[in-house]
């Protein structure tokens, strides 16, 4: 028996025993609360009206609840079933308190979704005993619910912080456009499946005539809000989610245009040429004109026919640049390589 004792009294830590007694008769909930009337770390609270033990319960949160099995109104077989169909109370123990002893009262109410059932009014120490036992476990459930869900909160928001992250790591911190590094990945996935399914994938290259003697006359600062002003622009010119605007490095960028015939890109490139100069952004050190220009090469084709690598076609795309560059800038200039599908095509 005193190991009994032992058990009845041991302590929950840091957790607090809410008992509610569900009874009509208040003797039976005048002698409960005595037995646990010395038990210093339970919270004692009752109801007489079963209608009202569902509103009871949610407000007070037990950690088990000591039902009658015969009460007026409501039975407690309906009212059992009524806890575990809410959702506030369905993980709720709940002890069936009876003056039957009976199998088939025993077995139903257990299929009903009792956790016990005790013939009343049960011996101070067995009550007491039963009480902490349920209300541990349920304490100990909600517990390890309750890490289990802040464990997933924070692997939610360390995968939103790592997407983040892996967004910006993919950004140009300047320009906000797509930076080398998500070029590279974007260009490399582009290719093989142009390659795969046989489709034409075009490129353009982009450099902002002397700018250079632009950055020395107008300033650094004045300089990257042109980048940005020029990257915007660019930006708004490509009306495809699957196209890509990458900065390629300094002044320079790039576009990765799939499924894009020779004709496609070279339309789109002077598009975005005009796109620029609408700008009027003044540059009165430029040898093409007094606005901020662009040269553009273009490069077209169907992956291993004659190109047979990514580094060959920005290869051509940077020759046909150099060509812009060449014939006075402010100019497309689109590759003569590009194969006889990419021609057909356009």
């Amino acid at each position: 028996m005193a190991r009994v004792f032992d058990i009845a009294r041991e302590q929950i830590p840091n957790s607090k025993i809410v008992v509610l007694v569900v009874d009509d008769q208040m003797m039976v909930v005048e002698a409960v609360r005595r037995m646990l009337e010395s038990e210093n770390d339970v919270e004692f609270h009752y109801c007489t009206d079963p209608t009202k033990a569902i509103e009871t319960a949610v407000r007070v949160q037990p950690t088990v609840i000591l039902l009658d099995l015969v009460m007026p109104e409501i039975d407690g077989m309906t009212l059992v079933r009524f806890f575990r169909s809410n959702q506030k109370t369905e993980e709720i123990p709940v002890i069936v308190l009876s003056t039957i002893e009976a199998a088939i009262d025993k077995s139903a109410a257990f299929s009903a979704g009792a956790s016990d059932y005790i013939v009343k009014l049960p011996d101070k120490i067995e009550l007491i005993a039963r009480i902490r036992s349920h209300s541990r476990s349920y304490l100990n459930r909600k517990e390890r619910d309750e890490a289990f869900e802040e464990l997933r909160q924070v692997k939610a928001e360390l995968e939103e912080s790592n997407a983040t992250l892996q967004l910006l790591s993919c950004l140009d911190g300047l320009t906000g456009i797509a930076n080398r590094r998500r070029f590279d990945e974007f260009m490399a996935k582009e290719w093989k499946r142009s390659n795969r399914e046989k489709s034409t994938i075009s490129l353009i290259l982009i450099d902002i005539d002397y700018f250079k003697p632009y950055n020395d006359n107008y300033g650094h600062q004045q300089g990257d809000d042109t980048l940005k002003t020029v990257a915007k622009a660019l930006n708004e010119g490509i009306n495809r989610p699957a196209d890509l605007l990458a900065r390629y490095g300094g002044e320079e960028f790039v576009i990765v245009l799939p499924e894009t015939t020779l004709a496609g890109a070279t339309q789109l490139a002077e598009n975005l040429t005009e796109q620029v100069r609408k700008l009027q952004i003044l540059h009165e050190h430029s040898k093409t004109a007094d606005i901020v220009t662009v040269s553009i090469g273009v490069a077209c084709c169907e992956p291993d026919k004659r190109y047979n690598s990514v580094e060959t076609l920005l290869e051509a795309a940077d020759k046909a640049l150099y060509e812009a560059k060449g014939q006075g800038r402010n100019q497309v200039v689109a590759s003569a390589n590009c194969d006889g599908k990419c021609r057909m095509n356009a």
